[in-house]
């Protein structure tokens, strides 16, 4: 197995004030260069919906989306090896810099996606930032057993840090 890189750059500005963090960019999102990009996953439709807009459909209305409501988006992970888009098969990760993001934005929470990005965020980014992340339940595919509804509820925890 070899290394694969994140070729993904992060989406941020001078007006960020949530950071959210996945894992390492799935088979689906490192074919359509972007994040979240496997037709299944609810993230999309999920921050969409929070933020009371339309489910965006290309990588630009995702950009401005994110960037209209104060979001930033990238992933812990820089380089790792892993099998298919599974984040328990993640081995030998390298964590992403968040230095340019907390500085450049005025960050006031972060928010990983789901269990594997709140880990990997404890074990190689808390050190680095010293800042605390809360953990979100994963909006993949692969975490069926979650509703929308649920999602939704525990999400909106992102909100008052928007306003």
């Amino acid at each position: 197995m070899s290394a694969l890189v994140h070729t993904i750059p992060p989406v941020y500005d001078g007006n960020s004030r949530v950071l959210i963090l996945g894992s390492f960019p799935s088979v689906k999102s490192r074919e359509t260069m972007f994040f979240y990009g496997h037709p299944q996953n609810r993230f999309w439709p999920l921050l969409a919906g929070l933020l009371g807009a339309p489910v965006p459909a290309s990588v630009a209305e995702k950009k401005a989306l994110l960037l209209a409501r104060g979001v930033a988006l990238w992933d812990v992970i820089a380089r790792c090896e892993i099998t298919g888009s599974s984040d328990s098969s993640i081995r030998n990760a390298a964590a992403n810099d968040l230095g340019p993001i907390l500085s450049a934005a005025p960050i006031r929470a972060i928010f990983c996606n789901g269990q594997t990005a709140w880990t990997l965020y404890e074990k190689y980014l808390l050190p680095a930032t010293g800042r605390q992340a809360q953990r979100l339940p994963s909006t993949s595919p692969a975490n069926a057993g979650c509703s929308m509804e649920r999602l939704a509820g525990e999400w909106r925890a992102i909100l008052p840090f928007l306003d």
